[in-house]
């Protein structure tokens, strides 16, 4: 998959934005409730007040999106001759942006319930992606992730049609991230990076992406949690995101996310909470099908031992993993998170009917392991 999209990254980009808005006729910002009141995101809508000749704001991008959420948005918004989008917050924010992109094309004749059929999007609005969190990668991957409640899980709406035209890389815009969402996200990034590069459909482009977005996460990650004020560590940690998004477009995910979509779509478990909580156990088991991988990956910690062997490196990595989820504070138990015995059946079940990813999986998996890895976890 070829990524096209043009990076603006660094200090302060947000301020060399104006030549993307001229000559625009309706844009359609997109944001949620937290993000709207950044002063820095205020001077952006007063930019661009100043610049189009029709803005179409919307502020109320929930967190988790449904399909319901998004036609309530498109039944609420005049989509005529839109020709700019702009998403800017977390990886919901972005979602939602990709699909009014295709959605609000001129002479679009898609519906949001076609693309969930499966027909797949010829063209889109100009869009722009600005994250300010990182670890979904929504920028640089070709998927919109919905919530669909009726099935009490999430699908996944899938073209390259919907990769951004510009992605904006802006650390002012992560620094008021709460701790605990910048630990979160920063390991959704994390295992995007890790999934990807052994996933059986891994391939020398998305390993590229891989390493090198690992090796900017190892440095970072922990720094950029506990350093709301360090600059490098939170552009650093933004690249990370985007090169798991980017190693997302060109492999995939597989037994982290596939046993966190039902975690989030039926008992909405932040996704990255639940990727945390699933990332040792799901590692530990894929672990003897990926020693090399595991060992390349290990060669990266700033403080890694270089004269292990490759099957001892893999298991310092996922004990790395253990102490990094530990040292983040993030839960590890899924009653913490008031999930008990009697929820692992559906559990078992709704994470082997995600075939997309299931089917990545670098070694088989049985109805039994899933059953061990949730059990693993009370």
């Amino acid at each position: 998959m070829h990524i096209n999209s043009t990076v603006l990254s660094g200090q302060g980009v947000l301020n060399d934005l104006n030549f993307l808005f001229t000559q625009r006729n309706h844009v359609v910002f997109l944001t949620d409730k937290n993000i709207i009141n950044l002063p820095i995101v205020s001077k952006l809508i007063k930019t661009l007040e100043d610049t189009v000749a029709h803005l179409t704001l919307i502020d109320d991008i929930p967190p988790e999106p449904s399909h319901h959420d998004v036609t309530n948005l498109l039944n609420r918004m005049k989509i005529t001759d839109v020709d700019l989008v702009v998403g800017v917050g977390g990886g919901s924010v972005l979602d939602v942006a990709k699909l009014i992109s295709v959605l609000c094309a001129k002479d679009n004749q898609l519906t949001l319930e076609k693309l969930l059929a499966g027909e797949k999007p010829s063209k889109r609005c100009t869009s722009i992606l600005i994250p300010t969190t990182a670890g979904t990668g929504s920028e640089a991957t070709p998927n919109a992730i919905l919530a669909i409640p009726e099935k009490s899980t999430k699908q996944g709406i899938i073209s390259p049609v919907m990769l951004p035209d510009y992605v904006c890389l802006i650390p002012e815009l992560t620094i008021s991230m709460p701790k605990h969402i910048a630990a979160s996200t920063g390991v959704d990034a994390l295992c995007h990076l890790i999934e990807c590069f052994t996933a059986n459909i891994a391939n020398p482009v998305g390993d590229n992406y891989a390493l090198i977005g690992m090796d900017k996460l190892f440095h970072s990650l922990e720094k950029s949690v506990n350093d709301q004020t360090d600059i490098e560590a939170k552009l650093n940690m933004l690249w990370a995101s985007y090169y798991g998004g980017a190693a997302i477009a060109h492999a995939g995910t597989h037994l982290v996310h596939a046993m966190s979509y039902p975690l989030g779509g039926k008992y909405h478990i932040p996704h990255g909470v639940a990727n945390a909580i699933l990332l040792v156990p799901c590692m530990e088991f894929v672990r003897d099908a990926v020693v090399d991988k595991f060992a390349q990956a290990y060669d990266l910690l700033p403080d890694a031992n270089l004269s292990l062997t490759d099957e001892e490196k893999s298991h310092a990595l996922v004990n790395y993993f253990r102490e990094l989820v530990k040292r983040l504070a993030l839960p590890s138990k899924l009653q913490e998170l008031n999930i008990s015995p009697e929820h692992l059946p559906y559990l078992v079940d709704s994470a082997l009917d995600v075939k997309r990813l299931m089917n990545n999986v670098p070694k088989q998996v049985t109805k039994d392991d899933v059953l061990t890895i949730y059990q693993s976890l009370l």
